[in-house]
């Protein structure tokens, strides 16, 4: 049988905009995404890009999120969760990383 695995590996740029909310359990959880090009290029040679949604509950990855710049070029390690929960208009959900590492790349000139 194969073994199953959850990995997600990202290399891209911070996306600027940081959210740090406390849940009921005291938990802090600090949301933030990661933009990233894709290979594939549009017909007018622009770059197209996804903006993926990540959070973490790590001190010291919500550490290193805080100090960030906006574009600032990073890698982040974790694993792809699905969320679900009861909104106004029925069953909602999100997928985002769970992010368990994130390091600041430098950029090679």
């Amino acid at each position: 049988m194969a073994q199953h695995a959850n990995e997600v590996r990202l290399v891209g740029r911070f996306g600027g905009s940081v959210d740090t909310r406390e849940l009921p359990s005291g938990t802090i959880l600090t949301n933030f995404s990661v933009i990233v090009d894709r290979s594939a290029r549009e017909i007018h040679g622009r770059t197209k890009v996804d903006t993926i949604a990540c959070q973490t509950t790590r001190a010291a990855v919500a550490t290193r999120v805080g100090k960030l710049e906006t574009g600032q070029s990073v890698e982040v390690l974790g694993a792809l969760r699905r969320r679900f929960w009861k909104s106004a208009g029925g069953l909602a959900s999100a997928t985002e990383v769970d992010v368990r590492h994130m390091s600041v790349v430098r950029d090679s000139a």
